[in-house]
């Protein structure tokens, strides 16, 4: 009952808002009381924690996967982080996007717990681009801390404007990603 009322509570985030969406409404979703709903959370940011962390904790979980691979460059490390977090988008598009969107309404005791979960992911993506660099991948007069933070940018909005289902597919939206991140759009002459 937890997971489903966490997410029947990410589908109304998602689609209303964590502000508009009350624990009665989550509870007239599920046609079950308030009991059951306190049985489980002490409150309505409590869930909102939980769906941080369970979201957080399952990408740096993949992204370690990744990242431990011996047999894979930094740049193959870099796509395969990148086509991961749009490939997500169809299975956990909602999720993300209360993630990413409704931080805002965590009090500072759960950002506490939520926050360097989330650094940690990018740090761990500042880390592949600072080996990279070492390796002779990447570039060296682009500061990494930047680079990190302007591909987990345009990797996480896209959470808002892909559709999974639409004429381009989850691996060609990453590539392009990439393509752009590694090589720039200047036409080259």
């Amino acid at each position: 009952m937890k997971e489903t009322i966490m997410d029947k509570s990410i589908e109304l985030f998602a689609e209303k808002g964590f502000k508009e969406t009350s624990i009665q409404d989550i509870m007239d979703e599920l046609h079950v009381t308030k009991g059951t709903f306190y049985y489980y959370f002490k409150s309505k940011e409590e869930l909102l924690k939980d769906i941080h962390l369970q979201y957080i904790e399952r990408l740096l979980e993949n992204q370690k996967k990744i990242i431990s691979d011996p047999s894979k460059t930094c740049q193959e490390k870099l796509f395969a982080i990148i086509y991961k977090l749009i490939q997500d988008i169809e299975k956990e598009g909602q999720r993300a996007k209360v993630f990413i969107r409704e931080i805002n309404h965590l009090s500072d005791q759960y950002l506490d717990i939520v926050l360097p979960k989330r650094d940690q992911f990018r740090e761990n993506v500042q880390l592949l681009i600072e080996e990279g660099i070492k390796n002779g991948e990447f570039r060296t007069d682009l500061p990494p801390d930047i680079v990190s933070f302007g591909i987990l940018g345009i990797a996480n909005w896209s959470y808002f404007w892909f559709k999974p289902t639409g004429k381009v597919s989850d691996k060609r939206v990453a590539e392009i990603f990439y393509e752009m991140l590694i090589h720039g759009i200047q036409q080259n002459n």
